[in-house]
């Protein structure tokens, strides 16, 4: 599967390039709108990743410029929060939107989610139910249970506990977590990863 990333955030757009070509995608990368425009027009992507505010052209007026030919799904990166920018971003013909600061978890299962839909393939019922030992992850319900207990978890602990589960094996480094379940801004001197952790266990 092949993505673009359209973002002028050098730093961001590094840091969504290395972490999506490790979920095994093929990424490219354009850093303005006008280059964004050309690669999504021109080249062939199954879906593409697309800032709000680029220099060149911005990304309603790529996107726009984009449906006029192509039905590539677009998920729209934005710093604003007003509910009128995510509707004009929707209703310009962006299939999804995530406010920053976002977790790269939430990202990638969203591109899973539109990639999905575009291919017309469904899940597998087992893809959406995790499960280790006597722990079980309902993926549709966001429902965490032991041994048939439900559990009280917090969303990022969910998220943490997703992780954890489907790399069950290997050795997660604490900035790896950081970067997987929280986001690019996330504090590192906190100590927020070592209190879920333990707080899981418990």
């Amino acid at each position: 599967m092949k993505l673009l990333i359209v973002e002028d955030e050098a730093k961001l757009a590094d840091y969504l390039r290395k972490g999506l070509a490790e979920e095994g995608y093929v990424v490219e990368v354009a850093g303005n709108g006008i280059d964004g425009l050309h690669l999504a027009t021109e080249g062939s992507h199954d879906l593409i990743v697309l800032d709000a505010m680029l220099p060149g052209i911005d990304g309603l007026g790529l996107l726009a410029a984009l449906r006029q030919s192509k039905q590539t799904p677009v998920i729209m990166l934005t710093a604003r929060h007003r509910v009128e920018d995510r509707v004009r971003g929707l209703k310009a013909g962006a299939d999804d939107y995530l406010v920053k600061p976002f977790a790269f978890s939430e990202l990638v299962a969203r591109i899973e989610v539109l990639l999905r839909r575009a291919s017309g393939v469904a899940p597998a019922p087992d893809a959406l139910v995790l499960t280790l030992g006597e722990l079980e992850l309902d993926m549709a319900r966001r429902r965490a249970t032991r041994a048939g207990q439900r559990l009280d978890l917090s969303a990022k602990e969910f998220q943490l506990l997703t992780l954890l589960m489907r790399r069950k094996g290997e050795v997660l480094s604490r900035t790896e977590i950081a970067e997987q379940v929280w986001d690019v801004n996330f504090d590192h001197g906190t100590n927020v990863i070592d209190v879920a952790i333990r707080r899981l266990r418990g």
